[in-house]
């Protein structure tokens, strides 16, 4: 088990902070001390451990193991697309900020070093998100925590707050690795093209 008692030492970023100094300023009308939303559930003021100009970071009602938790956009959005650019640069910032508290943490309290972690955003409802407000999840991995390294994957897919939240989906099925070809350079090629067309007019407008 892991001991979780520096958690309290983290509610905002200050200036001392080692990447807090990207953050936007912009005031916000939340307050520290606030309530939060998360999509139509209320987060407890008393369940968020960090907060930034714009983001904030909050424990996890169900976590998949242990130190996983949630950052979300102050402002309800469902998808990345939707957030504007300080927005998005906060969010990430603020992910940074809160994994390398975790990792520096739980390495330095607790037996099982914790040198990985998965960060994930299922950014929208055919992507599994069952929440419709942008959430990344950030998971400390150990050695040897799932049987199936991969089985974490399948874990996020039914992650949600609560058992009516669930999404009811076909599971995607991966082929395993043996099963898979390489494509040929010509149709990796192709592809690669067509992406940079599609940014090429996307930056034009």
């Amino acid at each position: 088990t892991f001991s979780f008692t520096f958690l309290h030492h983290l509610k905002k970023p200050t200036n001392s902070c080692r990447f807090s100094t990207t953050l936007s300023m912009q005031s916000n009308s939340i307050q520290d001390d606030d309530d939060m939303k998360f999509g139509r559930f209320t987060i407890s003021a008393n369940q968020v451990f960090y907060r930034s100009s714009l983001s904030a970071a909050f424990v996890n009602l169900r976590p998949i193991v242990p130190g996983h938790v949630l950052i979300i956009p102050k402002r309800v959005v469902p998808h990345l697309a939707d957030l504007t650019t300080e927005e998005y640069q906060d969010l990430w910032a603020s992910v940074r900020e809160v994994q390398t508290m975790l990792q520096r943490n739980l390495s330095e309290n607790n037996s099982n070093k914790v040198l990985s972690f998965n960060v994930a955003v299922q950014d929208g409802r055919a992507a599994g998100q069952s929440v419709p407000h942008v959430h990344v999840h950030i998971l400390p991995r150990t050695e040897g925590d799932f049987e199936r390294n991969d089985d974490v994957y399948d874990r996020l897919e039914e992650w949600a707050p609560r058992d009516e939240d669930k999404l009811a989906k076909p599971r995607l099925e991966v082929p395993e690795d043996n099963e898979r070809r390489d494509r040929t350079m010509e149709e990796m090629i192709e592809e690669a093209s067509q992406y940079k067309k599609w940014l090429t007019t996307t930056s034009a407008l």
